[in-house]
């Protein structure tokens, strides 16, 4: 049986320490090629973490191919490299690797509009002064919740009060907010497949995560029987790129109401959709008070701009008010008033029409990249029209795991669709990738025109 060590550290959550010994102990030749890992229940109990830890750590070796998972039998070591598995550390040290010639999993953040920004921060310095020192709401400063009220009635047509925003410093504060205030006794329900952070969120919040499955219309409603709470993107599903049709979003607005249960409405990458206005929020379509709409503007603008959002229903507002109101606002009111001025001037919007140009461009180039490499003829791009990733289904016979170590070996990390499921992935002919293109310059598109792998 495996045994580490585990230690919390700042930074570095328990399952990427997990994930780091088991690789390092394959890259050092202690677990051979072929062996069998316990199981996720077995070393859980014997590490004495969460199952969920395990999980987590096993999908990461899964994506990056260090391990095969094999159906009804376990999950068991890939052969690596002969130049990586010589070295035999004792203890787990830091990996040097090599930096890869692309990351196609990576977000980027071009076009921060520094100028506009550093000017609004000192008329924000000379204008506000000993204000910036004074303790702000609990929900953030009024000048920004208004602006951010006014702009998404603009471009969502989302009718907001401004008293029913909550601003904090990124969406994790803000679903822990929610995990007290709905309550830990809940069943929380994700999409599947989805975004791993939101299920360790969840787990590491202490409340049961369940997983919903989809189709080519969104959640299934039917997957839903053990939940109270549904987290979905309905705009814009990752890693999928799905839009949940009208249909599908009346069936789970009538769940809700019928359950008694609460739909948090994840937002993220809405701006960025490049040939039509994105569908109404489902926020707009909620007449019960049973949806709780998040966004966040680290995605828009930078992934340092730790300013999210969400709107609570008058109902639950009052009691987060009644049960919760002793919480501080964790954005500094510097950035705050920097931010509301940014967008009630006028220059939020003008940044995001900017960047769907930008992007719209980037995507364009990443796609002819794709189309000039020498695996062309065995790819095909799928969903395209909006956010910053978009599929490409491979033509092989190749498993997602195999897939991955070829491109690995060629200097380029990829993740598979198929490593974003928690339940068993359905069967497909081929292998589908997310290619985050929002990272990528053009020196490293010229270098993927070029790159040669056999498959």
């Amino acid at each position: 049986m495996l045994t580490y060590q585990l230690k919390k550290q700042p930074g570095l959550p328990l399952y990427e320490a997990l994930y780091r010994c088991i690789r390092s102990d394959i890259l050092s030749g202690r677990l051979k090629a072929g062996e069998k890992l316990p199981s996720k229940r077995a070393l859980a109990e014997n590490l004495e973490v969460s199952k969920i830890t395990v999980e987590a750590a096993y999908s990461q070796l899964l994506s990056e191919g260090y391990i095969s998972a094999r159906e009804k039998v376990g999950y068991f070591v890939e052969q690596v490299a002969a130049e990586t598995a010589t070295a035999a550390p004792i203890q787990p040290v830091p990996e040097v690797q090599k930096a890869p010639i692309l990351d196609l999993t990576a977000n980027g953040s071009a076009g921060f509009p520094f100028s506009v920004w550093s000017r609004l921060q000192r008329q924000v310095l000379l204008d506000y002064q000993q204000k910036l020192l004074l303790p702000l709401h609990n929900q953030g400063c009024a000048e920004l919740r208004c602006a951010i009220a006014a702009h998404l009635a603009g471009f969502r047509d989302m009718r907001v009060d401004p008293e029913n925003i909550i601003i904090g410093a990124g969406t994790d504060f803000l679903y822990n907010l929610l995990i007290q205030l709905l309550g830990r006794d809940k069943v929380y329900a994700v999409e599947d497949p989805g975004y791993d952070k939101i299920r360790l969120i969840y787990a590491a919040g202490g409340v049961r995560c369940v997983s919903a499955s989809m189709d080519r219309e969104g959640v299934i409603p039917q997957a839903l029987s053990q939940a109270q709470v549904l987290h979905i993107s309905p705009s814009h599903h990752f890693p999928t790129g799905l839009v949940t049709s009208l249909r599908r979003r009346r069936e789970l607005l009538n769940w809700a109401d019928n359950a008694g249960g609460f739909i948090i409405e994840d937002d993220y990458d809405s701006e960025f959709r490049f040939h039509a206005r994105p569908m109404p929020a489902l926020q707009t379509m909620d007449r019960q008070g049973r949806v709780i709409y998040m966004n966040t503007f680290s995605k828009s603008l930078a992934p340092s701009i730790r300013i999210s959002y969400m709107i609570l229903p008058p109902a639950l507002m009052e009691e987060f008010r009644e049960r919760l109101g002793f919480y501080s606002c964790t954005v500094a009111s510097f950035e705050q008033y920097t931010l509301a001025r940014f967008i009630s001037g006028g220059y939020f919007e003008k940044h995001i029409n900017r960047m769907r140009k930008f992007y719209r461009a980037r995507r364009d180039r990443v796609a002819s990249a794709l189309e000039r490499c020498p695996l062309a003829e065995k790819m095909t791009i799928l969903e395209a029209d909006a956010g910053l990733h978009f599929l490409v289904k491979v033509d092989t016979k190749a498993s997602d795991a195999e897939l991955t170590k070829l491109w690995a070996q060629a200097g380029i990390r990829v993740r598979t669709l198929g490593s974003y499921y928690h339940e068993k992935a359905p069967r497909t002919e081929g292998v589908c990738l997310v290619v985050n293109y929002s990272g990528l310059d053009e020196e490293e598109l010229c270098r993927l025109e070029k790159v040669q792998i056999t498959i």
